[in-house]
């Protein structure tokens, strides 16, 4: 039973660190609303099957890696509070690889939804 009631504490953790980065990233929030938006338009347009999946996976990994950005900068900024060329390093890679997301995600949209909007 006790192992159980650990478990639930984890999922806690993790809902705490989604509203973190809500919170305290605008560019989460930004993510969050072009999500909603792409899934609108997917219902509206009765997008289904694997365009779909790939429009799934594509949000997915932006939101992931805007959360691994998230504690990259926070861990970042506690260790190193002043400038220091490494912790540069850490934040510009972190940030690189949300943007790497961010362009798979537009080329993901671009073959859902291009083709159908010419």
């Amino acid at each position: 039973m006790m192992l159980n009631f650990a478990k639930g504490i984890g999922f806690l953790y993790a809902a705490r660190g989604i509203l973190y980065a809500l919170k305290t990233q605008p560019n989460m929030r930004i993510h969050c609303l072009a999500t909603a938006v792409a899934l609108l338009l997917a219902w509206v347009m009765g997008i289904t099957g694997l365009e779909l999946l790939w429009l799934i996976l594509a949000i997915f990994m932006v939101i992931v890696t805007e959360l691994l950005n998230t504690a990259v900068e926070t861990v970042v900024d506690l260790l190193s509070p002043g400038y220091h060329p490494l912790a540069r390093a850490a934040k510009d890679v972190a940030a690189g690889a949300v943007l790497m997301a961010a362009l798979h995600s537009l080329v993901v949209a671009f073959f859902v939804f291009g083709r159908r909007m010419i």
